[in-house]
């Protein structure tokens, strides 16, 4: 039974309203004044509120906004004549779920009712999700407060609350098989086996049994059964990670099993029924291989349902502080050293670093870091990193490398800071005006660098 607070200060409103909600199934406490409506939220959960917004002695807005404070999450609608929609308009504004003038259509206030109970269940399940998401992303290394990767985390969210396939894109390191374990640990088959195979591991020959399992004797050396990833996930997930390294007459059959819920292992004579959920994942951008006809066009379709792009760590750089420092802790820890920091020169050092190898790279470094540093302070030598590749072009005089340098340095800078002079001049030790003045030289216009 779902609990309304009903504030009005009209009795008869009150009581018709009370016994109007109470034959529909609703349990209903009435106030007439906010100090009566803010001692019953103190006091009791409630699923919605429904606040009229002329109120002896204040008006429902500011209710509103006190019983919001009590629970955050709580739905209002608001009750107006029709000479003040205005400012139910604005009561919107401020937080409430929608308003009815009086006098309203009985079914109209049900439906609204209704609808803002289910919303607000649906907001506190979503919020509840991802605490979890951001706690399994974090214990998986998966850190970070740009936008790229709450984006990622809501997009996270919502896949797990369905059955559909899901198909994760993203380079090598970025984390796409943490993503996928976040997936399983929120969703509805959390209980059930998660079950991971690199598909650019296993030889042509052998992938077949691997995922679909064989019989005794089903081909040389087959000397006992054995259940296929398939089989062993059942109820679960099978993520199939580098699924575009999967051979085409594979595919066909992968194609099958999925379309039908049931296969062949090697060697049987009668088929095996699964209820698996699909996570698959490339660096390769899948749709060029359909193009190229390396990859088989319905297989596409079948895993592409929901699909993730998992930025590059060099498109969300402001999250690599916060990442170094998850490592430093992991591995002070680890390697039974004091907690270390880093000096500025370092950590620019690492900001300025492109990271091909993404998340998994910028670990390896830290490692490696705290492992070779002796002091409580992480020094820029200690940042080992591969040699700039030098591309072959003309040779430059030394003043067009100089400025080839500055202007490639002032983007980076730029980017890293996201247009925040102040931050890009305490980046580089450089004055604004000096930030300034080089924009200038280099014609660089800020507020491409800036992001919402």
């Amino acid at each position: 039974m779902k609990n309304l607070l009903v504030v009005d200060d009209d009795p008869n409103i009150l009581k018709v309203l009370k016994m109007r909600l109470e034959s529909e199934g609703y349990a209903v406490m009435t106030a007439m004044d906010i100090a009566s409506a803010k001692k019953q939220a103190g006091a009791a959960e409630f699923d919605l509120a429904i606040i009229d917004l002329k109120l002896a002695g204040g008006n429902g807005i500011d209710l509103m906004k006190s019983l919001r404070e009590i629970d955050p999450d709580l739905p209002v609608i608001i009750l107006t004549a029709h000479g003040t929609v205005t400012s139910a308009v604005e009561a919107m504004k401020q937080g409430a779920y929608t308003y009815l003038t009086k006098p309203f259509d009985n079914r109209e206030l049900l439906v609204q009712i209704k609808n803002g109970i289910e919303m607000a269940a649906l907001s506190k399940e979503v919020k509840r999700l991802r605490i979890m998401v951001k706690h399994d992303f974090e214990s998986e290394n998966i850190i970070g407060q740009s936008a790229e990767i709450k984006k990622v985390l809501g997009l996270v969210t919502l896949a797990a609350r369905t059955e559909a396939n899901v198909y994760i894109h993203g380079e090598s390191g970025v984390g796409k098989g943490m993503i996928a374990r976040a997936i399983h640990r929120i969703s509805d088959r959390k209980e059930m086996p998660f079950v991971a195979i690199n598909c650019a591991a296993i030889p042509e020959t052998l992938l077949e049994s691997e995922l679909f399992g064989f019989e005794k004797g089903a081909f040389t050396g087959a000397v006992s059964a054995k259940k296929g990833l398939f089989v062993q996930a059942q109820g679960g997930v099978v993520f199939l990670d580098e699924i575009a390294e999967i051979p085409l007459a594979m595919q066909g059959k992968l194609l099958k099993a999925l379309d039908e819920k049931e296969f062949y292992p090697l060697g049987a004579q009668k088929t095996v029924k699964v209820d698996v959920r699909i996570i698959s994942a490339s660096n390769r951008v899948i749709e060029d291989e359909v193009e190229k006809k390396t990859f088989r066009s319905d297989l596409f379709y079948r895993i592409h349902v929901i699909p993730l792009k998992i930025p590059p760590l060099r498109g969300r750089k402001e999250d690599i502080p916060l990442l170094v420092n998850f490592f430093l802790q992991k591995y002070g820890a680890k390697m039974k050293k004091e907690s270390k920091t880093l000096t500025p020169s370092a950590l620019q050092k690492l900001m300025l670093y492109s990271w091909p190898g993404n998340v998994r790279e910028l670990e390896n470094t830290v490692e490696c870091a705290v492992a070779m540093c002796t002091k409580d302070t992480v020094t820029e030598e200690f940042i080992i990193l591969p040699a700039p590749k030098i591309k072959e072009r003309a040779f430059m005089t030394f003043k067009e490398a100089k400025q080839d340098f500055e202007r490639n340095y002032l983007v980076q800078l730029l980017e890293i800071s996201r247009g925040n002079i102040s931050e890009a001049a305490k980046l580089a030790g450089k004055y604004r005006a000096d930030i300034y003045e080089l924009l200038e030289k280099y014609q660089l216009s800020l507020p491409n660098f800036r992001q919402e």
